[in-house]
Parts: structure tokens; C-alpha cells; sequence
């Protein structure tokens, strides 16, 4: 057995596959260099200053179980187990991944919650006094589940060391041409899952020089795709940084590509929205990215500007590009999750427990590549 490798980092995180996790989750956090707390975090837990497991556990399959498709999840003993309701229940692999992948980091807090596996956040209650704790990959002002990162920017980050795919770090390595050389044209490329991407790839139609928009797939509205069609192909995304400006639109909740387009070297033009992903309210219009009105009717005009603007467009982007590095990096996902059940497992006013039809999601066997084996580091004052 050869001594399982290290990935580069700010704390002890070796190779994905590596069974290793840290006893003592404070020196994990310190030397991850988590934040001491998460001002979304706050704001998604603070409609619930009590949670009870035994309610939950009882009271959400009842109440969404049949409509909806659900995880019931318990970690206990650094073990995660699942019980699932509904019918389309494939999306738990990016839940089972994260989980499974951060107990093999640090030793996890025992908490029961439950995961939506659906597109539309799901806990749409006024009042505070009967609402359920839902996890989410999607948020809304409308609605009050809690926010974790999308599963496809979770993904991302756990398959970075694995098979070739689009992560925040490919993106970086990929940014095309200097600023001065990309098309002076605003770029779109997706299905038409929103009216107003129809009324984006309309206005593309008829301002081409400032718009390159199109679909590369027609599933909610076949009977639009000859007004709005032909279909193209899909181009690499990495191409996607040809341009100056990319523009951010809905799609049947938050747009998930936001992050890769943040992280690039082009400008974002973001839709205004009530949907939200778990950092959007750490983003600041005209800092990070150019607003634009959630009908699109300024779109036109904030193109012109970022046009006459070109040393302020490109300071946007800049801004954007360092928000993304410094904060939806692999460690950063990492740190918001644990901090996500540390936080709610404080809440909990009874002790989690493996429910009736709950199994065992079961780790992943040891990769023979890397076979792994683990080093306790020693603290300052153990030396």
C-alpha cells in the first residue's frame, strides 16, 4: 500500500477517494479556512429556531411524499442513510455524493433533514408557525426551503480529479482571448425552457450585431420551433469566453451556469429574478455583473452601455471572475455544506434516528489507483 496523496490545498483534504475523515471538525474548519458563518445560512435557518426530528420524520412524507420527490436522509456515526418518497428519485446521486464525500473528510455531525430532488423550492407557507425544513438546491423569495449549492456545481467540484468534465477550475484554464480580442456580441446558448429565452433569441433576430442567441433544444415549446427555431449546435462552453458579454436568463428556476460564466473572463448580464442559488445574495449589480429587468426591456440598453463603457465592462467582469474564485471553489463548497448541518444539527431539539426503511448509502469502494492510507497530523502543541 503506498501512502494515499495529498491534494493541494488549505486543509487536510486527500484524494477523493480516500476514506480519511478528521475526528476533530474544528481543526477541519480552521484549516479549510471555512468562515466562522454564512449570512445565508443564517437567514434560511432563522424560520426554524426549533427542529424535531420525530416531527419531520412523521409530518413531511405525509405532507409532500406523494406530489413530490424526496430524500429522508440521517447521518449517524459518520453512516448516511436514505429513505426516498416519490416517483423520480435518480437526482439523489449528487445528495448520496456529497454526503458520502464529506464523511470521508471530516467527522459529520449526526442530523436528519430532508432533500428536494425537484426543480421548484417547496415550503410556499406564509407563516412561520407550521412550516417544514426542506432542503433545496434552488431558492425564491417566495419560498422558504433551505438553500444548499446546485447539485450541478456540487458535481462539478467532485469530479474535478475524476473523468473529464465542466468544473469551476477547467473553466478558469479556459478563458479564450484577452479582452480586447473576443466578439463584441452577447452570447446565449440553451433549451427553451422560459418564455423570456424565446423573447431573448427574438431580439437576437433582430439586432444580430449585438446579440448571438439560439436554441439548442426544443422540449417546452415544440410547437414554437419553427417561429423560433432551427436548432444549432452546441458549442464548448469554453468557446462561450469568445465573446465580451454573456447573458444569465432563467430557466424553469435559477440558471445553474451562473457560476462557470462568473468564473470566466467575460461580462455577466444577469435577469432579475426570484429564484436564487446559494450565493447570489452575496452578489452586487454593477460589481459582480449588469442587471438586467426580468422582461428583458432594458437588455437591449445595458448592451449599449457596456459597449460605450468598455473599461467599466471589463472591471465588472474582472469583479465577477474574483467573486467566483474566492468563493465557489471546491473548498468553499465543502465548507458550506458542513457549515449548512452543523448549523441546523444545533437546532435539532431531539436526537436523529434511523427510521423504519431507511438502508445505508454504501460507500464506494477503494480505488486501486489510489490506494489510500490515512495520517493523523499532529497539532502545534503535540510537536
Amino acid at each position: 500500500m503506498i501512502d494515499c496523496p495529498l491534494m493541494p490545498g488549505p486543509g487536510p483534504v486527500y484524494h477523493e477517494n480516500c476514506d480519511c475523515p478528521l475526528e476533530d471538525s474544528a481543526t477541519w474548519l480552521q484549516e479549510m479556512n471555512c468562515p466562522l458563518s454564512i449570512p445565508q445560512i443564517q437567514k434560511d435557518l432563522a424560520h426554524f429556531p426549533a427542529i424535531d426530528p420525530e416531527k419531520i420524520a412523521a409530518e413531511i412524507p405525509k405532507r409532500f411524499g406523494q406530489r413530490q420527490s424526496l430524500c429522508h436522509y440521517t447521518l449517524k456515526d459518520n453512516k448516511v442513510y436514505i429513505k426516498t418518497h416519490g416517483e423520480h428519485v435518480g437526482f439523489r446521486i449528487f445528495m448520496d455524493a456529497i454526503l458520502l464525500s464529506l464523511t470521508r473528510k471530516v467527522k459529520m455531525p449526526d442530523v436528519e433533514f430532508f432533500v428536494n430532488l425537484g426543480d421548484w423550492p417547496l415550503e410556499k407557507k406564509k407563516s412561520n408557525s407550521d412550516i417544514h425544513p426542506i432542503f433545496s438546491w434552488c431558492g425564491s423569495t417566495d419560498s422558504k426551503d433551505i438553500v444548499m449549492p446546485t447539485y450541478d456545481l456540487t458535481d462539478s467540484v467532485l469530479e474535478t480529479m475524476g473523468r473529464v468534465s465542466l468544473d469551476m477550475m477547467s473553466v478558469q484554464a479556459n478563458t479564450g482571448p484577452p479582452w480586447e480580442s473576443k466578439n463584441a456580441t452577447a452570447l446565449w446558448r440553451g433549451r427553451d425552457s422560459r418564455k423570456e429565452r424565446l423573447e431573448l433569441v427574438k431580439l437576437s433576430r433582430k439586432h444580430p450585431e449585438l446579440i448571438d442567441a439560439a436554441f439548442t433544444n426544443f422540449f417546452f415549446f415544440k410547437h414554437d420551433e419553427r417561429l423560433y427555431g432551427p436548432i444549432v449546435k452546441h458549442i464548448s462552453f469554453f468557446d462561450f469566453f469568445k465573446h465580451k458579454y454573456q447573458i444569465n436568463i432563467d430557466g424553469t428556476v435559477a440558471a445553474y451556469r451562473l457560476p462557470y460564466l462568473l468564473v470566466g473572463d467575460s461580462v455577466v448580464l444577469k435577469q432579475d429574478s426570484i429564484y436564487y442559488e446559494h450565493f447570489y445574495n452575496e452578489l452586487q449589480p454593477w460589481k459582480h455583473y449588469i442587471p438586467v429587468k426580468s422582461n428583458l426591456s432594458d437588455l437591449l440598453e445595458k448592451l449599449q452601455w457596456a459597449k460605450d463603457h468598455d473599461e467599466e465592462a471589463k472591471k465588472i467582469a474582472k469583479a465577477g471572475q474574483e467573486y467566483a474564485r474566492n468563493n465557489l471553489m471546491g473548498d468553499d463548497i465543502f465548507c458550506y455544506y458542513f457549515k449548512l448541518f452543523q448549523e441546523y444539527g444545533n437546532l435539532q431539539v431531539s436526537e436523529p434516528q434511523i427510521r423504519e426503511g431507511m438502508q445505508r448509502v454504501e460507500p464506494q469502494t477503494e480505488d486501486d489507483l489510489f490506494p489510500c492510507s490515512c495520517h493523523r497530523r499532529k497539532t502545534k502543541d503535540e510537536l
